[in-house]
């Protein structure tokens, strides 16, 4: 019984606590009820002064200002990139022929040097050739005319031409 008993003014202690807790909150509500109340009839207040100023500026100025709002004409700048898009494609294919084109003339001049040059080597291998078979026909007649000295010079020879030479 006296756990009850004390376990019930705990209880009763809190409650009293709680009830003076409600009332200090139910006070701090009506006094925000209050100011809410008067901030409201004060918004109003100046809303209503408000218009009255804009009516009277408005009133003094009569028909001196004609305000009016153009819009800018609106820019599509879809197309705008669009047609950018357009033109330096239109540039990058113009420019892909003329290095196309110039490539191509280059490598004909390039081919042409080269038929020329190998034209040019055929002919001066020829002509090695036939200077090569010359030069031998040379040597072996040289080799056949210094055997041949020996048996023409004679002493007499030898001396005719030694005159013929000084």
């Amino acid at each position: 019984y006296e756990a009850e008993l004390s376990l019930r003014q705990l209880v009763e202690a809190d409650a009293n606590g709680l009830k003076q807790i409600l009332d200090v909150l139910t006070l701090s509500k009506a006094d925000l009820e209050a100011r809410v109340q008067s901030l409201t009839e004060e918004l109003l207040t100046l809303k209503t002064n408000h218009e009255e100023e804009i009516n009277s500026l408005q009133c003094q100025l009569g028909d001196r200002i004609n305000i009016e709002v153009t819009a800018a004409p609106s820019i599509d700048l879809n197309q705008i990139l669009q047609e950018m898009r357009c033109r330096y494609e239109s540039i990058v294919e113009t420019n892909r022929k003329d290095v196309e084109l110039w490539f191509n003339t280059q490598m004909e001049e390039l081919n042409q040097q080269v038929v020329t040059s190998s034209q040019q080597q055929h002919c001066c291998q020829k002509d090695i050739i036939e200077l090569r078979r010359t030069r031998n026909a040379l040597e072996v007649e040289l080799q056949a005319q210094h055997r041949m000295v020996p048996r023409r010079l004679s002493m007499p020879n030898l001396i005719l031409v030694a005159t013929v030479l000084v």
